[in-house]
């Protein structure tokens, strides 16, 4: 598919959870198709961006990858305004992690709204030998969240591209016909990325890892 950069829609997406879950290797495999094993700990927020194709129209996702520890959750609040999109991440071998989800998920809807479309993701199911959350356990904690669940590796690109295609598929269909203004305010970085097709129709079953 040749490269386009032109888009009728801009989304809003950020990701939360604790620290060292992976969420920083996520958006790079996402935007860049790169992981690294020795990241380090996102300080305050990073941005990556995509264009992407969601029922023939075109559409900029502006992803905001957010600190996690402590210290940091009063800053990175004020990143949830007009956001579309949370992917709340939690790591299956870490059982903090996991406890922790309630707390994000009570800042996203207290500061993104109610409304706000939220996927739940146990992200490296690549380390099936060490894990501690169980698939079932994340679907269950999804079900009370009334969120979508995925199990992902960002070491593997498993579901990767499926959660930003369940994301983008959900925030269209709620916010068919509502004005979509770009906020001049918000720095773009990543301009010429390679489009890719999120039709609903072509979306594959989920499923978990390993």
């Amino acid at each position: 598919m040749e490269e386009d950069d032109s888009y009728d829609l801009l989304y809003k997406i950020i990701i939360i959870g604790d620290s060292n879950v992976g969420k920083s290797n996520i958006l790079s495999r996402y935007t860049k198709d790169q992981f690294q094993g020795n990241s380090k700990a996102t300080v305050g927020v990073e941005l990556g961006t995509k264009f992407v194709k969601v029922e023939g129209v075109g559409a900029k996702l502006q992803i905001w990858d957010t600190a996690g520890q402590e210290r940091y959750r009063s800053l990175t609040s004020s990143y949830y305004k007009g956001c579309h999109g949370c992917f709340i991440v939690y790591d299956i071998t870490n059982e903090q992690s996991f406890e922790s989800i309630n707390t994000w998920y009570e800042q996203a809807v207290k500061e993104a709204g109610k409304e706000v479309s939220i996927i739940l993701v146990g992200n490296k199911c690549d380390l099936e030998n060490e894990r501690k959350i169980s698939k079932e356990k994340g679907e269950e904690k999804a079900r009370s969240m009334n969120a979508s669940f995925f199990e992902t590796s960002a070491l593997s690109k498993v579901n990767i591209d499926d959660i930003f295609k369940e994301i983008v598929n959900n925030i269209y269909q709620r916010t068919k016909g509502q004005k979509n203004d770009e906020d001049d305010d918000i720095e773009i970085i990543n301009e010429n990325e390679k489009a890719i097709n999120l039709t609903p129709q072509a979306t594959p079953e989920k499923k978990g890892c390993c």
